[in-house]
């Protein structure tokens, strides 16, 4: 197993395994899905966001669903592309 494939690997997991059922439903589809097309400076941002709180980032990715956007300017990048695949997920129910 080369670097990288270890390295999304263990972001799978992070992503998957979070302190709230909530964060591991948005962030488990979306790593599954996604991981494999972001560019390594998206994984660094990733990787950024997955060391934030459950309950902060539970907020912050699901007020973008009313068009708001709070949260660290760094990740609102990555912020953005989490929310916007939930809410595809979300709308294809």
């Amino acid at each position: 197993m080369d670097e990288n494939e270890a390295r999304l690997k263990r972001l799978r997991m992070r992503s998957w395994r979070r302190g709230t059922k909530e964060m591991d439903l948005i962030l488990g589809p979306f790593s599954d899905s996604e991981l494999d097309g972001l560019s390594p400076e998206e994984l660094d941002l990733y990787e950024a966001l997955l060391s934030e709180n459950d309950q902060d980032l539970y907020p912050w990715i699901t007020a973008r669903l009313g068009d708001a956007r709070p949260g660290p300017q760094a990740l609102l990048p990555i912020l953005d592309r989490v929310a916007g695949f939930a809410h595809q997920r979300l709308a294809r129910k």
